[in-house]
């Protein structure tokens, strides 16, 4: 046998002990026995885990040094918005409205900051307010600002129980729907714009049938022709995943017919509020009436019994006439006078 094949068939003895030794190596992170090195090689095992604590830890460290994570405590509120008022505000020329007592704004005209700020010391040691700025010259209320800031909170409190946030509602249909589910979905759009709500109309494919979009296409086409005097089709209908999408929108007729509606309700219902205080106010006063006249029907009679009873001087004039006859019947004699005396 030749040098050289006992040299090739050594090192492939080797190359077989190494591959078998790789593949009998253990899992990441258990303790492996350091392999016998090959023929002049130098191996060098790295494992993970001398790794990733030094990886956390960084993550970690940085994350706190960003202030990342979960706040802390309560969420801060806003500050709330004070306007600029008295000294505060930096105009030297004003328009200035007082409040009156029915609540209604009274033009007292343009003037200095300076009169102003007198005219509110006058008037009670009110407040200055700016209340528009942007206005030429800048508008400012004299008020209190107490009240000032409870009727503003009033009115934003009011605002926001009268307005309803537009929603967006949905119906989902297929391509190849019946005449009455059409009519059903048709009736449910047509009520949603009609309460101001946009509707979002959605054709659903299920599997192969993705490959009639166009019949969906018609579909929702069809539905905008049915209901053009209430709503207009924002843009086309568009993919999205096994579904065809588009928004209908209410015209701006049926906005304003929504509008003038909840107007007329609100103010059927402030007169019917002030119609009930009206009724409640005149039985009070009717009552108060009546209480009145049964007062005086009382001193009436009390002042007809008393008119009734002889409180005069005659009784007095009876005790003397007694005591006349007394001294008549008895005498002036000394005894008597020291017994009656």
């Amino acid at each position: 046998m030749s040098p050289i094949s006992c040299a090739n068939s050594r090192g492939a003895r080797v190359a077989v002990a190494a591959l078998m030794l790789a593949a009998s190596a253990p899992s990441v992170g258990a303790f492996a026995p350091a392999a016998p090195s090959l023929v002049g090689i130098r191996t060098t095992t790295t494992t993970t885990n001398e790794i990733l604590p030094s990886a956390t830890t960084t993550t970690s460290l940085r994350a706190i040094r960003r202030g990342g994570g979960k706040p802390r405590g309560a969420l801060r509120k806003q500050p709330e918005f004070v306007p600029p008022m008295n000294a505060e505000i930096k105009h030297p020329e004003i328009r200035v409205n007082v409040a009156t007592k029915d609540g209604k704004d009274e033009s007292l005209g343009i003037m200095s900051k300076d009169a102003a700020l007198i005219k509110a010391k006058e008037l009670g040691g009110l407040d200055l307010i700016l209340i528009n700025a942007n206005s030429d010259p800048p508008v400012c209320k004299i008020v209190d600002y107490s009240k000032y800031r409870y009727a503003q909170e009033k009115k934003r409190k009011e605002k926001a129980k009268n307005s309803k946030a537009t929603e967006v509602k949905e119906v989902k249909m297929s391509y190849k729907i019946g005449a009455h589910d059409y009519d059903v979905r048709l009736k449910a759009a047509s009520k949603f714009i009609k309460q101001g709500n946009r509707v979002k109309a959605t054709v659903q494919f299920r599997g192969r049938e993705v490959q009639h979009d166009k019949l969906g296409v018609e579909l929702l086409n069809k539905l905008a022709a049915d209901m053009e005097d209430l709503c207009n089709m924002e843009g086309k209908p568009r993919r999205e995943g096994r579904f065809l999408v588009t928004l209908f929108t209410p015209r701006a007729e049926v906005v304003k017919a929504i509008n003038d509606a909840k107007r007329k309700k609100e103010r059927e219902k402030k007169r019917e509020k002030e119609e009930s205080l009206a009724k409640r106010m005149l039985a009070e006063e009717a009552k108060q009436s009546e209480a009145k006249a049964a007062m005086e029907r009382e001193a009436d009679s009390i002042g007809g019994v008393l008119d009734g009873l002889d409180l005069g001087d005659d009784e007095f004039d009876d005790d003397d006439d007694m005591d006349a006859s007394l001294d008549e019947l008895l005498g002036s004699t000394k005894v008597a006078d020291d017994l009656f005396a």
